[in-house]
């Protein structure tokens, strides 16, 4: 099992080339970035998490961006989103963005992906609450196409482009596509058209079911369970949980770098740095 962290990459938090680094010495595997490109100041829909939106939704900089800064630090570490928002996304854009940085990386990308949950952020970019996923799902596939046919094209809902030529094509033969969220539906998009799912450990979570229902529903779509990874978002920084993790077969569990400044970032990942050998 890998062990990764996650991490708001925030204004006045730590430079991400120097995480990207101290993660490297510390034996970490990987980094994931958060992303909200703004926050609607109406602040109508309210904070998942509950009570008021935690300062860092606010102050992240640009995920690509981010992960260049760390990319170009490091040699090993294994780069990604945790999650992007691609129904705020142009495909063609953001295809271009993955390609160029997969490649300039040596191709250590992960595509952490989600719906979104903030409606006035959404609709600020041209997206619906209630097509989400359905448009998702087809920037998705679109963007599939972009990475990997010499002449790409797609016809759909919501993305349509007649065919195009985009280089660079990523250095990864497929760029690894993981889905966030927990629902059975979540599961279902994951079999269809994604590399791995991405849930949050949440109250009740157990590692041991979490497999299970990724392997049932890799064999109800058609699926090989084994082509398919789950990476576990904000799992518990304690050894014993993570060892329970471990023998129920996660692929990779991602702990929490914590919203404080430089200082208090590096001494927090010395003391997580004995699980990342878990």
């Amino acid at each position: 099992m890998q062990v990764g962290v996650f991490y708001f990459p925030t204004d006045y938090g730590i430079d991400p080339g120097e995480l990207g680094q101290a993660l490297e010495a510390r034996g970490f595997e990987s980094l994931f970035v958060c992303e909200h490109t703004h926050i609607p100041a109406s602040r109508k829909s309210p904070f998942p998490g509950g009570g008021e939106l935690p300062k860092r939704y606010s102050h992240t900089h640009d995920p690509f961006v981010a992960l260049a800064f760390a990319a170009a630090a490091t040699r090993q570490l294994r780069l990604g989103t945790g999650v992007c928002l691609v129904p705020q996304r142009d495909p063609i854009v953001t295809a271009k963005s993955v390609a160029s940085l997969d490649r300039l990386s040596g191709g250590r990308f992960e595509f952490g992906i989600g719906g979104g949950w903030n409606v006035e952020e959404m609709e600020n970019h041209g997206a619906r609450y209630a097509t989400r996923f359905r448009l998702m799902r087809e920037r998705v596939l679109a963007m599939r196409a972009l990475w990997t046919e010499e002449e790409a094209s797609f016809a759909g809902e919501f993305v349509n482009f007649d065919r195009v030529w985009m280089y660079p094509k990523p250095r990864q033969a497929r760029v690894p596509v993981l889905l966030g969220g927990e629902t059975d539906h979540t599961l279902k998009r994951v079999v269809e058209f994604c590399d791995g799912w991405f849930p949050r450990a949440g109250a009740g979570f157990d590692p041991r079911v979490a497999v299970a229902r990724l392997r049932a529903a890799a064999e109800a779509g058609g699926r090989d369970p084994a082509s398919l990874t789950t990476s576990v978002f904000r799992a518990p920084p304690e050894a014993a949980a993570l060892a329970g993790y471990r023998e129920a077969g996660i692929t990779r569990v991602l702990l929490e770098v914590p919203d404080l400044d430089r200082d208090g970032i590096l001494r927090r990942l010395d003391e997580l740095a004995p699980l990342a050998v878990a």
